[in-house]
């Protein structure tokens, strides 16, 4: 779950640490009554994707007139497909430096970890590829926590100003609290901002939950928007199926991780896109079978289906006739690769083997090559 700027400043605000007292504003007239009451201020657009600034969703406004302008520019203003309803106003500040610092999961470390950088107020991703010796990464044991050592590491090895020095182990010790307690996968302040008078900031902050987490963050409830999330993934989260959209051409459902990620390198490999990560789980039936490739259907890029079953709780069987009684029901027009191992596999086979429209497979390399060549051709 990703919340807004205002929420995840909000939040780090209870953890002491130092962010502007902004205002949300759902209209221009808001905008001009709160640059009134704290002087020139920068407008920023609420919306769950970056990128906000370099598409104008970023300005400062220098007086209430330019405030309420500004902001009846920003609001309705269409961000990477999302429109913005509100804004964060805030007061403007003079900079100095602006710095990156970050805590996220470090999964090849299996911990977390610390990264700062001088480099801040630009794309973090940008900097990791093209000049990564300029982030400083300390790795975090879960068990011990974030040491005041590898914080004093971390500020020295990404040389930063004195100013920074001095703030950082109050700055970086409640980012990593508000982190853990949050059950967050990314906690990041980009820039954190030194003024000319010297004062250390929270210009930006960013904070996503792990959403394997939420149950245990019932507080946060209030704060999700659902307004960035696709369509289908919403979908099939309702109905409990694990699906992801890739926006390729050949639909995949298989019953298990591993197995549907197997499938869609399989696919690439062939040399054609898979349009999703479908995972229907163990012992899905034939009513599961309907819904996951109602679900598929939905996307109207797909050209071709491919279906990869391992019959062990699932009987094969049962699967083949689900896809069987799916295609009618569905009215499905385009051709299904199905790879039917395991539990009943021949008699699955041979009542795939009755359908028009279906084509059986006895090995996932087979499937993936023969659905690579259905989407190329048609046929």
């Amino acid at each position: 779950m990703k919340l807004h700027e205002h929420q995840a400043k909000e939040l780090l605000r209870d953890y002491g640490l130092p962010v502007p007292l902004g205002v949300v504003c759902l209209s221009p007239p808001e905008a001009r009554k709160a640059c009134e009451a704290m002087g020139p201020v920068v407008i920023k657009a609420q919306v769950l994707v970056g990128g906000r600034g370099k598409a104008g969703g970023v300005k400062v406004a220098r007086n209430p007139d330019e405030a309420e302008m500004i902001a009846g520019n920003i609001l309705g203003m269409d961000i990477k497909g999302l429109t913005v309803g509100k804004v964060l106003v805030e007061p403007a500040l003079e900079i100095a430096d602006e710095i990156y610092v970050g805590v996220t999961t470090d999964r090849a470390g299996r911990c977390n970890s610390l990264m700062i950088s001088a480099a801040g107020g630009v794309d973090i991703e940008q900097v990791a590829e093209e000049t990564p010796e300029k982030i400083a990464r300390i790795r975090i044991n879960p068990a011990l926590g974030l040491r005041d050592f590898q914080v004093r590491q971390a500020v020295f090895q990404a040389g930063l100003r004195p100013e920074v020095i001095a703030a950082a182990p109050k700055i970086l010790q409640g980012l990593y609290k508000a982190y853990i307690a949050l059950d967050a996968n990314l906690a990041e302040i980009n820039p954190l901002v030194v003024t000319s008078d010297g004062q250390v900031i929270a210009a930006d902050a960013k904070i996503v939950i792990d959403e394997n987490a939420e149950f245990r963050q019932s507080a946060l409830e209030k704060y999700k928007d659902t307004s960035a999330d696709d369509p289908l993934e919403a979908k099939a989260k309702e109905i409990g199926l694990n699906y992801v959209r890739l926006f390729g051409t050949v639909g995949i459902m298989g019953n298990g991780a591993g197995l549907v990620m197997t499938a869609l390198d399989e696919v690439k490999r062939a040399g054609a896109e898979p349009a999703n990560f479908l995972d229907i789980g163990g012992g899905a039936k034939a009513d599961i079978v309907t819904a996951g490739l109602g679900l598929i259907l939905s996307d109207a890029n797909i050209t071709v289906l491919m279906i990869n079953i391992f019959g062990g709780i699932t009987r094969c069987d049962e699967v083949a006739r689900g896809i069987v009684a799916a295609r009618k029901t569905l009215d499905i027009r385009i051709p299904q690769v199905v790879r039917l191992t395991g539990t009943n596999e021949e008699e699955g086979r041979e009542i795939l083997r009755g359908a028009d429209g279906i084509t059986p497979a006895g090995t996932m390399e087979e499937a993936a090559s023969t659905a690579a060549r259905l989407a190329s051709t048609g046929r």
